[in-house]
């Protein structure tokens, strides 16, 4: 571990939106011992995706200082849900639900976390053996007004939009978290910003030293305009095969390309700003810079082989076809599929390429509609999804579709 303190915090600021606070980090590394660095996550779905690797790979990069960090799996707050950022109250989700989602958890976040230097821990050991007493404690902390200083809950109250009390208790559940596992530091996306103050204020009544805060930016999802979630279907799972991960990178508009690099990728900072440069004087292709990304996170997470060939198969099917490359992706729903298929009458009119399944026939009757370069030959012919799959209809209208 450095010694020398300026290095350290340095490398900690790198790359934050609030730092709370560098005295108080400064006064921690003084005491020369491994800091408990803190990030949890909501199992709410199976997937971890690139949203959530930008604080990992900020803890991948503080673990490497010799720090100890704590991975926190959410598998009881999940089954509220995080109100952070929402417009309305999310579905509560079953036990059974979240254990599965927890499993999935823990494999994927080592593919940037180091196994042997992480302790994994689960909020239900703790709130699984919680007291009705200690639930009414805990909730005698906060005031229903300093929760209403939360800015979705303000617009939720003043928009008249429903609020559970249950929601009201989740800021307060998250903060115990940094109780409970001891937290000198907790780092979250802006959105968790009044959730880890919460935290460092919980940590004072338990009459512990409070946390610093680190937040860290949202990254846009694959629509360039909400931040990446999977609720809303705009993400690009870090499990995803190397064709998906490669074409989802491809498809996200161009304006997103500098910050996916800084945050997502290894490429050192020098790297980025000289292609930032290349860009804007139009030395670099956005579609060349493109690929380069989508090359680097297929490499990251499956090798450097099966990105070569991911590559080139995309290439294949877009490059030499001269099909666009910025096609609009569309989420089907799994229940359409049958033994893993859709029929293609169904897949048109749910793709919203078509108006009607009528519209769609005649289409297909009359020649024009194709699969992945290959033209659909009968209104029976069934489409399987083992990968996502281009649909064109007539000359200028295309999708991506996939299955969620």
């Amino acid at each position: 571990m450095p010694t020398d303190i300026e290095t350290q915090l340095k490398i900690f600021k790198q790359g934050t939106v609030d730092f709370i606070s560098e005295s108080e980090l400064a006064l921690k590394l003084a005491k020369k011992r491994k800091l408990r660095i803190k990030y949890g996550a909501d199992p709410s779905t199976p997937d971890l995706h690139l949203g959530h690797t930008v604080p990992l790979r900020k803890l991948r990069q503080l673990q490497d200082l010799g720090h100890q960090i704590v991975f926190l799996i959410g598998d009881f707050t999940a089954r509220i849900g995080d109100p952070s950022g929402r417009s309305q109250t999310r579905e509560t989700l079953s036990a059974s639900r979240v254990r599965q989602n927890a499993r999935t958890y823990a494999r994927q976040v080592f593919r940037i976390l180091d196994r042997k230097r992480t302790e994994v821990r689960r909020n239900s050991e703790w709130f699984d053996e919680f007291r009705p007493e200690e639930f009414m404690n805990l909730a005698s902390r906060y005031t229903v007004a300093r929760l209403l200083e939360r800015d979705d809950f303000s617009k939720r109250f003043t928009a008249k939009q429903p609020i559970t009390v249950l929601e009201f208790l989740y800021p307060l559940l998250q903060g115990y978290d940094s109780v409970a596992v001891r937290s000198d530091v907790e780092v979250g996306g802006t959105d968790q910003k009044f959730n880890l103050l919460v935290g460092r204020e919980l940590q004072r009544d338990w009459k512990q030293e409070p946390q610093v805060v680190m937040t860290l930016p949202l990254i846009e999802g694959t629509d360039g305009q909400e931040k990446m979630s999977k609720s809303l279907g705009n993400h690009i799972a870090i499990g995803a095969s190397p064709d998906e991960m490669f074409g989802r990178t491809m498809s996200i508009p161009d304006s997103l390309m500098i910050r996916y690099l800084h945050y997502v990728t290894d490429l050192d900072d020098s790297e980025v700003e000289k292609m930032e440069r290349e860009l804007e004087s139009g030395a670099l292709h956005p579609r060349e810079a493109k690929a380069r990304l989508a090359q680097e996170l297929v490499r990251f997470y499956h090798g450097a082989s099966k990105a070569k060939a991911a590559e080139e198969r995309f290439n294949k099917l877009f490059r030499e076809k001269k099909l666009p490359d910025e096609i609009e992706e569309v989420v089907l729903s799994k229940s359409l599929l049958n033994n893993g298929s859709v029929d293609v009458v169904t897949l048109l009119k749910e793709a919203g390429l078509t108006a009607s399944k009528s519209e769609a026939r005649r289409l297909i009757q009359h020649g024009g509609v194709k699969i992945n370069e290959s033209r659909a030959v009968s209104v029976d012919q069934r489409v399987s999804f083992e990968a996502p799959v281009v649909v064109q209809c007539g000359k200028r209208k295309f999708a991506r579709v996939r299955v969620s």
